[in-house]
């Protein structure tokens, strides 16, 4: 015989309006204390989450919020992440400029990217949600949204925080690597990391973070740090000022120190501030190392004296990762170009590097 709490989860299929609402309302809280809840009968429940997306907005919000909690669970995932149909369902309503349930349905978005099929984001095609976007691909249009609608400026229900996540998630993989660092023939030859390395010092902490994984994620790819460094003008990304401008504050710098700064760095207002987040901070010192890999990395770091701004950092931080990440940088930049040892490709073999590659915690975000 059910429970109470069984025969309300069957309640989130019932014809009437008011206790299906009744029902999502009452149930979030134990989308998180008893999740089992969710699973009986093959899923079934979820199958009803799933058909409440498309229900009257206050059902669908409930509704969204269970999805998210429940998606940690590993065969929930799979349910969501593996299901075509419901996947361009929520993309055919985040890219609605006027959904009310737009934010929620990015969080459930980001945790998808912990399923590896999510990268078919990168391939799928559907209609182009003029004017928000002019590309047909599912990644690109995702990216619009998360570019025009900061701040509420494409929905005014919405800030797409939460897609950065997602992207951080896909810049796992190498295609979805590619993807961001590969020019766009559909949106006039743009790099599309660059519609997003302008968020580092926004001011939602989601964004940036989120922003600082996925500009972290893409520097895995050793074979394009030359794009990452060249100037957006020249078809780069011009990566540097954005992260070296979160790494600075208020302080003030010798001639010495100034000399070969890029000059977004110089001249800064006397109330600059630096980056809250620790775990902010480590994601740009990290991308900051992967990127003297190569000598050529290590050389431009040098010529635009990185090295000030993070002893800087590391006095004014007292984050022992912080200044463990500091460190670490500071001994590839100051060491002697001749005993570094470059392999046949340029490439050195720099000290705790390896470490950053295999620690999968660093390139994971939790939105939960």
């Amino acid at each position: 015989m059910p429970t109470e709490l069984e025969e309300l989860v069957e309640f989130l299929h019932h014809g009437n309006t008011t206790i299906r609402q009744t029902a999502a309302e009452h149930l979030v809280g134990y989308s998180t204390a008893q999740p089992s809840l969710f699973k009986r009968n093959q899923l079934e429940p979820v199958r009803d989450l799933k058909l409440l997306v498309k229900d009257y907005a206050p059902i669908a919000k409930n509704a969204l919020t269970i999805l998210v909690n429940l998606s940690e669970d590993e065969e929930v995932l799979k349910s969501l992440a593996d299901d075509d149909a419901y996947l361009e369902s929520l993309l055919k309503r985040v890219t609605d400029e006027k959904e009310p349930n737009a934010n929620e349905q990015c969080m459930l978005l980001a945790n998808l990217g912990k399923s590896a099929s999510i990268k078919k984001l990168l391939k799928t095609k559907r209609d182009v949600p003029k004017p928000l976007s002019t590309s047909p691909i599912a990644i690109d249009q995702l990216l619009d949204c998360f570019v025009k609608g900061s701040e509420g400026s494409y929905n005014k229900h919405a800030d797409y925080d939460y897609l950065s996540y997602l992207f951080a998630d896909i810049a796992k993989d190498e295609a979805g690597r590619n993807h961001f660092l590969t020019p766009r023939k559909e949106d006039e030859k743009i790099v599309p990391l660059t519609k997003l390395v302008v968020f580092t010092e926004h001011k939602s902490t989601i964004r940036r973070r989120g922003v600082a994984n996925t500009i972290k994620n893409t520097a895995f790819n050793v074979h394009d740090h030359h794009r990452l460094l060249a100037d957006q003008s020249d078809d780069g990304v011009g990566i540097l000022p954005y992260l070296l401008l979160p790494l600075m504050g208020d302080e003030e710098y010798s001639d010495e120190d100034t000399e070969g700064m890029l000059d977004e760095c110089q001249l800064l207002p006397p109330d600059k501030q630096r980056e809250k987040e620790a775990d902010i901070i480590c994601a740009h010192l990290d991308t900051l190392l992967l990127l003297t890999t190569s000598k050529e990395g290590r050389e431009k770091l040098r010529d635009v004296k990185v090295y000030p701004i993070v002893r800087e950092l590391h006095m004014q931080v007292e984050t022992e990762d912080v200044r463990e990440g500091c460190d670490r940088l500071v001994q590839v930049l100051m060491r002697d170009e001749e005993g570094e040892g470059d392999d046949a490709n340029g490439c050195a073999v720099v000290p705790k590097l390896q470490e950053i590659e295999e620690d999968e915690d660093e390139q994971i975000v939790d939105v939960l």
